[in-house]
């Protein structure tokens, strides 16, 4: 059973300081291997993204708001927009990580060998246990999604569709990103969920950076591959308070 220190994270600024030691080690000489390929596939799937949201988001919110909203349109259109945002950015995100989960399995490895000063060949993941791992998860996440995706879809009741997106995304990110050091150590999708439920305020902090990150063009390339080694620099720190 994997131990680490709840005090320590609760703190929300432990997520800032993983992910800002995790941007300098993006640069790192015996990391490039893991990062490359990873990055190549966040440039394909997010210029997507940015196209389609271009080109045919704005028209297909304006046929969900009905005549008698037009006059909240003001309001309905903005977070809406925002909403189609937050789902596109998390639901490419998903599919990047998943094409490049083996890539992010090493990435994690190598990076805690190099915080922890540790010399030796890493030990990769199955790619298809990366993978299998990975489809758990996105299963556990799309039912979760479900129900936000609906109420973003209701005219009125969208209105508070921004707010649960981000308390989503926060929290399908952290789960996303922790996964990758935690399963190097052999924790399970059931486990991990219960390790970060004892560290919330931390992981949804973690999570709610990352997709801010995810939410600027051009940095976002950059920060799946960030957010891999800051939740691995996050939880080695847990676990040497701990200890």
């Amino acid at each position: 059973m994997i131990k680490l220190d709840k005090k320590l994270g609760l703190n929300p600024l432990l997520a800032v300081e993983s992910l800002l030691a995790g941007a300098k080690l993006l640069g790192h000489k015996e990391l490039r291997k893991f990062i490359l390929i990873p990055i190549f596939i966040n440039l394909v799937l997010f210029s997507s993204l940015l196209y389609l949201v271009y080109n045919y988001v704005g028209g297909l919110i304006g046929q969900f708001i009905p005549d008698w909203l037009l006059w909240l349109s003001w309001l309905i259109y903005p977070l809406t927009l925002i909403s189609f945002f937050l789902a596109g950015f998390f639901t490419f995100t998903l599919i990047a990580n998943l094409i490049a989960a083996s890539f992010y399995g090493g990435l994690s490895a190598k990076t805690k060998k190099i915080i922890a000063h540790e010399t030796g060949d890493i030990v990769e993941q199955k790619m298809l246990a990366m993978i299998g791992s990975e489809l758990k998860r996105i299963l556990y996440l799309v039912s979760r999604l479900i129900p936000v995706l609906i109420i973003s879809l209701i005219p009125g009741l969208n209105i508070i569709a921004p707010i649960l997106w981000l308390l989503f995304g926060a929290w399908a990110l952290s789960l996303e990103y922790f996964a990758y050091p935690l399963e190097n150590e052999g924790a399970l999708f059931k486990e991990q969920r219960g390790i970060l439920s004892e560290v919330r305020i931390g992981a949804l902090s973690f999570g709610g950076l990352v997709l801010l990150g995810l939410t600027i063009p051009i940095i976002n390339i950059l920060v799946p591959p960030i957010a891999v080694i800051s939740a691995t620099i996050y939880r080695q720190k847990l676990a040497a308070n701990h200890a």
